[in-house]
């Protein structure tokens, strides 16, 4: 139709645009959650792509309209969006962790909840430490410097110019390595707590043996744990909210590497 000749060079454009924030919504924390009704995600990542449209660079290259020229193309934008989820919520997933150690060593392991969040059942601390991380993750304007991210993303690493050798595996690598010293870092505490408590449980078990010290020590070890969690709360929240912050700034800075990396000299004017 005449009428839609302006329109039809745009299609495919606006398509990588939005399959891009869509990979965003696939793992970052909160947008990627169950309890979120999906059509609601889907024109959250179609109104945001929309904005964003009019500030991309045009598409890096002549493509085919075809599935087997596409499907490459739709492969790498959705991976860089993903990425930045997945990267973006490994320091909660750390904190769970972290929590779910720590409810094992107190014993709290069989008390187990579903997490609509990662739609799996998890330990009670764990959940309760995760969603503590995502608070801290929206307060701190975690899900703003993402959309920034992503939005300068366009500008690195323009449709159609990113490729398989750009994966950020270096990075998630680094945040996996950090993430594990983190969920160590939060369950110290109260592993070491309940650690001296059975050592002191098996030596009164051993020196007064007509105490039936099994029927208080999983009350005590309950309740030591809990104690030390409760005053630790507040060097958690710190600790996490300086980790996410982190993993912001590296992702950050990784997107800012893509310039020299995929451009190449590729650029041009706005679609206007």
């Amino acid at each position: 139709m005449p009428g839609l000749d302006p329109i039809l060079p745009h299609v495919l454009p606006l398509m990588l645009v939005v399959i891009r924030v869509t990979g965003l919504f696939m793992f970052t924390p909160m947008l990627s959650s169950g309890s979120v009704p999906v059509k609601f995600r889907a024109l959250l990542a179609f109104t945001f792509a929309l904005a964003l449209y009019p500030f991309v660079p045009p598409l890096a290259g002549a493509f085919d309209l075809d599935l087997v020229g596409l499907a490459p193309l739709i492969f790498a934008e959705l991976m860089i969006g993903a990425a930045m989820g997945l990267v973006a919520s490994l320091p909660l997933l750390a904190v769970q962790m972290g929590g779910y150690v720590m409810g094992y060593q107190i014993g709290l392991s069989l008390a187990e909840s579903f997490n609509p969040e990662l739609e799996s059942n998890g330990s009670v601390t764990g959940d309760l430490l995760f969603y503590m991380a995502a608070f801290i993750f929206i307060a701190s304007g975690g899900l703003d410097v993402l959309f920034v991210i992503l939005a300068d993303s366009f500008h690195t690493a323009p449709v159609g110019a990113f490729g398989a050798g750009d994966a950020p595996v270096g990075l998630v690598l680094a945040v996996l390595g950090s993430g594990f010293e983190l969920a160590i870092r939060v369950a110290t505490p109260v592993m070491a707590v309940v650690s001296m408590l059975l050592l002191s449980t098996g030596f009164v078990m051993k020196t007064m043996p007509q105490i039936n010290i099994m029927s208080i020590g999983f009350a005590a070890q309950i309740l030591a744990g809990l104690t030390i969690l409760l005053f630790a709360l507040g060097t958690i929240a710190t600790v996490s909210g300086d980790e996410i912050s982190d993993t912001l700034d590296l992702l950050a800075r990784w997107v800012r590497s893509l310039s020299g990396a995929v451009m190449g000299g590729v650029g041009g004017a706005p679609h206007g």
